[in-house]
């Protein structure tokens, strides 16, 4: 399986690139926002491969959290690389985390190929997609996460916790504490 790949840029399209690596030419589907990020003739990117009955296809990214996204975006039914990789167009990631952890429906069926039905499964099926940043925000995600978690095998539900620890900060201890305050309330 080929998870990266690394030539000179031969002919650069918005939707894919011709990359030259050492005399064999591969051509490399690839987002606008990946598209405008080239400037250079020599690139590097990490690649998700996909094999077909009839194709061999590989999807070229910049930057980690992109081709997060769109690997999260593939497995989810009803959503092929085709769409995720529109959806890659549309958002960068921490927009696409914004949209989903809003649950905002009508920006999401803004993409090409996405309608209402496929907007609310997406929504749904990637209620806890966190890109990766510095650190900080890492620990942040990651202790929101941990909290979420430990609230949902209390048996809370996922939209009463959200509204629960909207604003919150601290670690998972803390978060949880300030979640099961608030969903007495509730």
């Amino acid at each position: 399986m080929i998870v990266g790949i690394e030539g000179t840029v031969e002919k650069k399209d918005p939707t894919f690139i011709h990359l030259n690596v050492n005399g064999l030419i591969y051509e490399v589907n690839i987002s606008v926002n990946t598209s405008n990020a080239i400037k250079e003739k020599r690139v590097k990117l990490l690649v998700t491969q996909i094999i077909r009955e009839d194709a061999n296809l590989l999807f070229g990214f910049m930057e980690a959290n992109e081709k997060k996204m769109f690997d999260t975006l593939i497995k989810i039914n009803g959503v092929g690389p085709k769409v995720a990789m529109a959806t890659c167009s549309t958002f960068v990631p921490e927009t696409f985390a914004r949209v989903v952890a809003d649950k905002d429906v009508g920006l999401l069926k803004r993409v090409p190929g996405i309608g209402p039905k496929a907007a609310s499964r997406i929504l749904v099926e990637l209620a806890d997609f966190i890109v990766d940043g510095n650190s900080d925000s890492v620990a942040l995600d990651n202790g929101m996460a941990d909290a979420i978690l430990a609230l949902e095998s209390l048996g809370f539900k996922k939209e009463q916790i959200r509204k629960a620890l909207s604003g919150a900060t601290g670690d998972t201890a803390s978060l949880v504490k300030h979640g099961l305050k608030k969903l007495q309330r509730l």
